[in-house]
């Protein structure tokens, strides 16, 4: 396993976001929980990766809505990339903008285990995105354990005349989260697996990432980040991540 700096960035993102709060306990899992009926909230995401040559920061803006009490609505409002490459001038990406809907299956208040389908389509410049996922949920006093089962369409190319090239994406995300009384403070471990299919034919490698969580929530407002380490060592990925997510429910 890599030894790497991102321990320091992520106790820092996590005191400046100790006086937000939040209702998420995962910064790259989703549990199956869902937004009351006609309830609204807004989410700001940014996650911080670090490469062999540059540094990559994306940008989320998220709106979500209740539907019914089982169904949600949320819209990335966009998606954006800013890279800082050595020896290279900074560069600023337009991403893409999304529609995602979760169902709920069953309340993990109420059953064994909580479930939930996650559906979601995301058109950009240049590629265009499809992603569904299978959520599970377990609560066990202040304990929750979620896993995400997670499949991928992707087209990219040099505008949407042209999406020459095609990856399919299979994966796995476990979160665990314990909730430290009532002080509204959560911590936990999240770990990521991927698998890529060029062409969606063959294999590539397998990506593992893993890392510790932090989330707090008061009233209406919270925050998570959590910070991953790249433990499957292929040198064109990321080294480390860290992720923030902070917003309000209104």
């Amino acid at each position: 396993m890599k030894t790497t700096p991102w321990i320091n960035l992520l106790l820092g993102i996590s005191l400046a976001t100790s006086v937000q709060a939040g209702e998420r306990r995962f910064a790259y899992n989703y549990d199956t929980e869902t937004l009351p009926s006609g309830a609204w909230e807004y989410e700001q995401w940014v996650t911080w990766k670090h490469y062999s040559m540059k540094n990559r920061y994306d940008f989320r803006h998220e709106l979500e809505y209740g539907i019914t009490d089982k169904l949600q609505l949320g819209l990335y409002l966009v998606d954006w990339r800013y890279d800082k490459i050595e020896a290279k001038p900074d560069k600023v990406d337009y991403r893409d903008t999304a529609v995602e809907l979760i169902y709920q299956l069953s309340d993990p208040h109420k059953y064994f285990l909580g479930s939930a389908l996650y559906g979601e389509v995301a058109v950009g410049d240049e590629k265009v995105e499809l992603e569904a996922k299978f959520l599970l949920q377990k609560n066990i006093g202040p304990f929750v354990a979620v896993y995400n089962l997670i499949l991928e369409a992707e087209w990219e190319g040099e505008n949407l005349e042209q999406l020459d090239e095609k990856v399919g994406v299979w994966g796995n995300s476990l979160g665990v989260s314990y909730a430290i009384g009532s002080t509204g403070l959560s911590v936990g471990l999240e770990a990521l697996h991927e698998q890529e299919f060029p062409d969606w034919r063959g294999s590539n490698k397998h990506l593992f990432y893993a890392g510790p969580n932090l989330s707090y929530r008061i009233d209406r407002f919270f925050g998570v980040v959590a910070g991953l380490t790249q433990i499957s060592d292929d040198a064109g990925e990321a080294d480390n991540q860290v992720r923030l997510i902070v917003g309000a429910s209104f």
